[in-house]
């Protein structure tokens, strides 16, 4: 199940933690993230091909392209076994931002990103059927655990996809990592 925690941004130990979905879609819309929960157009099993995944979500696809305008839509996926998980983990666990805007929508599995507004830190827990949108400019990382286990669609408006400038800030080493975290909720 879906998760938002709102800790302050100096108090890591702090959050206050909601997992109605109605909720924390409301929450989050405060600081101009879109968060949606999508039902497939079609059935598909777990290991299929990427244009099986794309046609089972390409009326949601579609709508959120002639929306925003998105130039690139891909399938990422990263299982336990995956040989460089450690390697692309830490690369999103530092803080960052990037020009684009960023929408994930996790097919299967689960990930947890943290948005940094102003005093505030947002932890989202995405879980299957979940959307995410992080607006351009917001400083963000994102954790998947030490044995990630995701599907995602990713859609990016240009056709660079994911360029990221790290903020240098350390503040993503004093909050709870996945694990901590969903031991915590």
């Amino acid at each position: 199940m879906s998760a938002l925690t709102i800790y302050p941004a100096n108090q890591p130990q702090q959050g206050n933690t909601c997992r109605d979905f109605d909720t924390i879609s409301e929450q989050l819309k405060t600081i101009g993230v879109q968060f949606e929960r999508w039902e497939p157009g079609s059935e598909f099993i777990s290991e299929v091909e990427v244009l099986t995944v794309m046609d089972a979500y390409q009326q949601h696809i579609d709508r959120l392209t002639e929306q925003f305008g998105f130039k690139s839509v891909d399938v990422v996926s990263l299982k336990p076994d995956h040989p460089e998980k450690q390697a692309m983990r830490q690369k999103f666990l530092s803080e960052h931002t990037h020009d684009d805007f960023e929408v994930r929508f996790f097919v299967e599995g689960r990930g947890l990103f943290y948005l940094h507004v102003d005093d505030k830190v947002f932890a989202i827990l995405c879980e299957q059927g979940d959307l995410i949108s992080v607006p351009a400019h917001l400083k963000h990382w994102f954790d998947m655990g030490e044995m990630p286990d995701f599907k995602c669609i990713r859609l990016f408006t240009t056709e660079d996809g994911w360029i990221a400038s790290f903020t240098g800030d350390p503040i993503a080493d004093s909050f709870p990592t996945f694990e901590q975290y969903l031991a915590s909720i």
